[in-house]
């Protein structure tokens, strides 16, 4: 884009893009990874968070979550948090463990 950068070939972990409503929705059953839409980052300065509505998915480099931390407190493993659309509050995701991975280890 002009604007900003896409980012695709992501996976969701603990819930699927729900395409026909552009927001997050719960796993199908036996569903462990869904592959996420495409992302468009548009850089915004100084913009603030919404209070609602949104989920504030990490993103992980692989299914291990785990690393050794670095100076700014964060695992190896973690790359940024993204803002994802949904109607549900953002514990509803986080007790789930709902994350972006970059790949997939098998």
């Amino acid at each position: 884009p002009n604007v900003g950068c896409y980012i695709h070939g992501l996976f969701l972990e603990g819930a699927r893009w729900d395409a026909a409503a552009g927001q997050l929705a719960e796993s199908r059953p036996k569903e462990l990874y869904t592959e996420m839409a495409v992302i468009w980052l548009l850089p915004v300065a100084n913009r603030k968070p919404p209070e609602s509505g949104s989920y504030l998915c990490p993103i992980y480099k692989t299914l291990t979550r785990a690393g050794t931390l670095s100076t700014t407190g964060h695992s190896t493993n973690y790359v940024i948090a993204v803002e994802i659309p949904t109607d549900q509050p953002e514990k509803h995701w986080i007790k789930r463990g709902t994350a972006l991975i970059c790949a997939l280890d098998f």
